[in-house]
């Protein structure tokens, strides 16, 4: 499954705008994210981050709720460097009959 996750802003580097890429803090790990979507994003900023690529900001309060469902749900495990922690729970399927 493909989620876009709430990270924290935590350098930004490169002056052009459609370059510029920040180091996202996502709960203790650490990314490097394209920043061209958020032209107006600072650090400390949190942002809604997909495949790479930071898509909108969110605020503090929303990040830390949408983190608190991704951890009920056991899909940080996606975010972890391999062997670095558990691997997240299969989706489930179909009941038997």
């Amino acid at each position: 499954m493909c989620l876009a996750i709430p990270g924290k802003i935590t350098s930004i580097s490169g002056e052009d705008p459609l370059l510029r890429t920040g180091k996202v803090d996502f709960g203790g790990i650490l990314k490097e994210v394209n920043l061209a979507y958020v032209p107006e994003a600072v650090i400390g900023d949190y942002v809604i981050v997909h495949v790479g690529f930071a898509l909108s900001r969110v605020d503090e309060a929303e990040a830390k709720q949408i983190f608190e469902y991704l951890r009920e749900m056991q899909e940080l495990g996606d975010l972890q460097e391999a062997g670095a922690g558990a691997a997240p729970a299969p989706a489930p399927g179909p009941s038997p009959p």
